[in-house]
């Protein structure tokens, strides 16, 4: 039998090891006999560690458990140890050759005070209580602010989804919500979640356009420690880990990487995932909600999207319409958003006068309800009355120049001019293309930072 050379190790080093109180070690051959008790241990036993050599561990105490660890093989971490009215935590470990075979047993002290243990067990306890109790918070928060009943419209179209979305809660099978950039998916998706039976558990987002493609697997799927250059040296679980349980929600699952698309496609089907620089297989349950403002079929033609990962999120399509769509909804949706930005503004106008309500009305609005949202927030920002005027709306709303002084012949500065007619042309690029930047930042021929640039600029980026 080979075995290690400690040769290197001095003499008064290695000692110091065996003897370290904090230790406390006991060693025992396969036949429970003791063939080292270090000074702490033997103290324990009332005797000194020359007496207790060659013992046996029974002869030692009647109710050891060494003997056991011994014949099973298997090790006994964080048992409690009795002797007469003293107490120690103590972990039992089996000890083996190389050949795997069981050759004896050690002891080693885990905590002095059965107290201190017990301590950490009601420190774990109140956290567990803690987290128990944020978690029921958050879901409150997230009940409120993410139901149908944030889906304020009335027209026919919303009626339809909200409709739809009750009925695709009552299943777990995978929902994708289409529509154009600041329609509400997102607000939808929470609403599936909340009404379905996973209510109580994890709702994870994933924007699928915001994650560098080279980070997105890892991100995903998680991953080990060292599985590369800059990983956590403890690893990381993944979005679809932190999900189990839950819904995980796939926003802007268009923008999805097609090399990436083969690996959802493979969880979806197995749900199963497995980490970077893991060989570990791990059995997830999740609900699968999808979202997108790009038309999926048409890039399932261009070969940008698979087709088989399409047909297995498209089981229940749901579409959000654009606002100009429903325009019978703006006034309702213009007073909600009022008394939403009133909350935190008590000196926010209360009222819409006519001709500012026919302003929002008449505009085709390429950012949909989220631009609506912004706008008012922008206008109450100048507002500062009881009710808001048409003057106070943004000026792409209501007309070119109308936001801001006018020349002594009627004209707005050219600068005014020139912004205006920039922001035209980025909400006309972003109508043709239903909200898809990357395929708008090619019709305007400029790369596509330089468009979310624009777009940030103007309040067109929400």
């Amino acid at each position: 039998m080979t075995g290690l050379d400690l040769s290197h190790i001095p003499d008064e080093l290695m000692g110091s090891l065996m003897d370290n109180p904090h230790e406390s070690l006991i060693l025992v051959d396969r036949e429970g006999v003791i063939r080292y008790i270090s000074p702490a241990a033997a103290g324990f036993y009332e005797t000194s560690p020359q007496e207790a050599r060659g013992r046996h561990i029974l002869d030692m105490n009647p109710d050891s458990q060494l003997p056991s660890v011994i014949e099973t093989g298997k090790a006994e971490v964080g048992q409690v140890l009795k002797m007469g009215d003293r107490e120690r935590i103590v972990a039992r470990i089996p000890l083996r050759n190389p050949q795997g075979e069981v050759i004896g047993a050690m002891a080693k002290l885990v905590f002095w005070r059965p107290q201190k243990a017990k301590e950490i067990v009601r420190q774990l306890e109140v956290l567990e209580g803690r987290l128990d109790y944020y978690q029921k918070e958050l879901r409150q928060l997230y009940s409120s602010r993410y139901s149908l009943d944030r889906l304020v419209g009335k027209s026919k179209p919303i009626e339809a989804a909200k409709e739809l979305a009750a009925r695709a809660a009552q299943s777990d099978l995978a929902v994708l919500i289409t529509g154009e950039t600041g329609t509400g998916k997102e607000v939808l998706a929470h609403a599936v979640h909340q009404m379905g039976r996973r209510k109580n558990r994890p709702f994870v987002r994933v924007n699928c356009a915001a994650i560098p493609g080279e980070l997105f697997e890892a991100e995903l799927f998680g991953y080990e420690s060292g599985a590369f250059t800059g990983a956590d040296r403890r690893g990381k679980p993944g979005r679809f880990e932190l999900a189990d349980g839950g819904t995980i929600f796939l926003d802007e699952v268009g923008d999805l990487p097609r090399p990436l698309q083969v690996k959802l496609l493979r969880v979806i089907q197995e749900r199963e995932v497995e980490r970077l620089g893991s060989t570990r297989v791990l059995k997830i349950d999740f609900r699968l909600i999808a979202a997108t403002n790009q038309d999926l079929p048409d890039l399932v033609k261009r070969h940008d999207f698979r087709e088989d990962l399409f047909y297995r999120l498209n089981i229940f399509p749901i579409r959000m319409p654009p606002l100009r769509e429903i325009a019978d909804d703006i006034p309702r949706l213009a007073h909600h958003f009022l008394s939403l930005i009133r909350a935190g503004n008590p000196k926010a106008p209360v009222r819409i006068s006519p001709p500012a309500m026919a302003a929002l009305k008449s505009y085709h609005w390429p950012g949909n309800v989220r631009q609506l949202h912004n706008a008012l927030e922008r206008a109450v920002a100048v507002a500062g009355q009881e009710t808001l005027e048409v003057h106070h709306l943004p000026g792409e709303i209501i007309g070119p120049g109308a936001d801001g002084p006018r020349s002594s012949v009627g004209m707005a500065p050219l600068k005014k001019q020139v912004a205006a007619a920039e922001r035209r042309a980025l909400e006309r690029a972003l109508a043709m293309t239903g909200g898809n930047r990357a395929e708008a930042a090619r019709i305007l021929g400029i790369h596509r930072s330089g468009l979310y640039q624009k777009l940030k600029r103007y309040g067109l980026d929400g």
